[in-house]
C-alpha cells in the first residue's frame, strides 16, 4: 500500500458521523442538515429536459468520451470565462472538462507535484480537505496559511517559499465566504513567477455572492489585469454551486497551456473523461446566466431572513460570497454541534474539523460552519431553533458564573 495513506486524516463528515453516532436527536423537531455544502435549489429545468432527451442520452451512452472533452463544451466554457472574467483562452489548449472540481483539485496535485523530499504545498487554513489529501499522497508537506478571514500569504516565512511547488487558494473562501482581493491575487502570481510554483485557484463559489455589483475577482482576471498573463495559473470551477447541479459532476480546469498539456497527459491514464451527454447539457448550462441570477437571489433572500434571527445570540454577518455562516460559538464547537443535534435535530459542522493547528492554534476551533442550503422555510425554522438553543446556552453560562 502507498505509505502516504497513513498520513491522511479522517474526512470532516466521517468525523461528524462518528460524533453524532451515539446521539438520538429530538424527535419533536424535523431534521435539518446545515452541515454539508450540498446545493438543494432546483436544477435548471432546461438542463433536466436536455438530460431526458432520448437521442442525446443514447448517443452519449454509446461512445467512449474523449479525455479532452467535447469542443462544444470547451468553447462554451471559454465563452463564459471571457464574459465573466475578461480572459481570452484557447479552447483547444487551455481548457479541460473534469468530473467536478473535487476530482480535479485532487488529481491535479498528483500531476503537478514532484514527489521530491521537502516539497511544500500551501493551502488556506481552515480549508477544503481535498487540498491536504492531494499534498499528503504525493509526499509533500502541507503548509497551512492562516485564513480565518482571507489567506495571509505574508505570514508565510521567507524560508518556506523556495520549497513551494503548489498553492491552493479558494475564492470566495470556504468556510468564511470572504473574497481575496485582486491585489492579493496579483501579488501571489508575482510570487509564483519568482519562486516557480503553480497556483490552483478553487473558484467553485465564484457565482454565489451577495452584492450583484461586486462579484469575486478570478485568478485569471487578476493576472491579466496585472499584465502577468496566465503562466503558472490554473483555475477550477463547476456547475455544482453555480447551477445547482452537484450530481452532474461537471466542471473544468483552465489556464496555463503548458500545465494543462501535462495535466492532459496525466488524465489520459487517469480515466475519468466526461460522458458526451453530460458534456452537451453542461455546455447549455455555461451558456445561460438567467438561472444563475435566480440562484443568487434565493441565497440572498435566505441570508436576509436568517442573519437577523441569529444576530441576537451570535456574531454573524452576511458574507460577501458562498453560502455559509461562520460564527464563533459560546462553547466548544463540538459541544455546540452535539447539543444542537441532540436538542434541535439540526446538523452543523464543527469548525475545528476544517482546520489544522498552526502555531498551536486551530483557527477553526470555537466556530461552526452553517450551510444555508436547505429551503428558505427550513432555513428560517432552523435559525429560530438554533437561536433558541444558543440563548439557552448563554443563560446557562450566565447562571453558572
Amino acid at each position: 500500500m502507498n505509505p502516504h495513506l497513513e498520513g491522511l486524516k479522517p474526512y470532516p463528515f466521517e468525523r461528524l458521523n462518528a460524533l453524532f453516532a451515539p446521539l438520538t436527536p429530538n424527535p419533536a423537531h424535523p431534521p435539518v442538515s446545515l452541515a454539508l455544502g450540498e446545493p438543494k435549489h432546483d436544477a435548471p429545468e432546461f438542463v433536466v429536459q436536455a438530460l431526458t432527451d432520448s437521442p442525446t442520452v443514447r448517443r452519449g451512452l454509446g461512445t467512449y468520451p474523449p479525455t479532452r472533452g467535447s469542443l462544444e463544451l470547451r468553447e462554451a466554457v471559454g465563452g463564459w470565462i471571457r464574459r465573466r472574467f475578461g480572459a481570452e483562452l484557447d479552447p483547444a489548449s487551455q481548457i479541460l472538462p473534469v468530473n467536478g472540481t473535487r476530482e480535479a483539485l485532487f488529481s491535479f496535485g498528483q500531476a503537478v507535484l514532484s514527489g521530491q523530499p521537502g516539497s511544500t504545498v500551501l493551502m488556506p487554513n481552515p480549508f477544503y480537505q481535498i487540498y491536504e489529501g492531494a499534498a499528503v499522497l504525493c509526499g509533500a508537506r502541507p503548509w497551512y496559511v492562516p485564513a480565518t478571514d482571507t489567506p495571509d500569504f505574508d505570514a508565510v516565512p521567507d524560508a518556506v517559499w523556495p520549497s513551494v511547488e503548489l498553492v491552493y487558494v479558494c475564492n470566495p473562501g470556504n468556510p468564511s465566504g470572504r473574497m481575496v482581493t485582486e491585489d492579493a491575487l496579483a501579488a501571489l502570481v508575482e510570487r509564483a513567477h519568482e519562486y516557480d510554483f503553480v497556483i490552483a485557484a478553487d473558484e467553485c463559489y465564484s457565482e454565489v455572492y451577495h452584492d450583484e455589483d461586486n462579484p469575486p475577482v478570478g485568478l485569471l482576471q487578476a493576472a491579466a489585469n496585472a499584465g502577468l498573463g496566465c503562466s503558472r495559473c490554473v483555475v477550477f470551477n463547476s456547475l455544482s454551486k453555480r447551477s445547482n447541479l452537484p450530481g452532474l459532476r461537471s466542471g473544468f480546469v483552465a489556464g496555463d497551456a503548458q500545465i494543462i498539456a501535462r495535466y492532459y497527459d496525466y488524465r489520459t491514464y487517469h480515466g475519468c473523461a466526461m460522458s458526451a451527454h453530460v458534456a452537451h447539457v453542461s455546455a447549455l448550462a455555461w451558456g445561460d446566466e438567467a438561472h444563475v441570477l435566480d440562484n443568487r437571489a434565493l441565497y440572498r433572500a435566505k441570508f436576509d431572513a436568517v442573519v437577523p434571527i441569529l444576530r441576537s445570540v451570535l456574531d454573524v454577518t452576511t458574507p460577501p460570497g458562498a453560502f455559509y455562516l461562520w460564527p464563533a460559538t459560546p462553547v466548544t464547537d463540538e459541544a455546540f454541534a452535539t447539543g444542537l443535534y441532540a436538542q434541535e435535530n439540526i446538523a452543523v459542522l464543527p469548525g475545528s474539523y476544517l482546520g489544522r493547528p498552526h502555531d498551536g492554534v486551530n483557527p477553526g476551533a470555537g466556530r461552526v460552519r452553517i450551510a444555508l442550503v436547505a429551503t428558505a422555510d427550513e432555513c428560517v425554522a432552523a435559525a429560530e431553533r438554533l437561536a433558541s438553543f444558543t440563548a439557552r446556552l448563554l443563560e446557562d453560562d450566565k447562571a453558572a458564573s
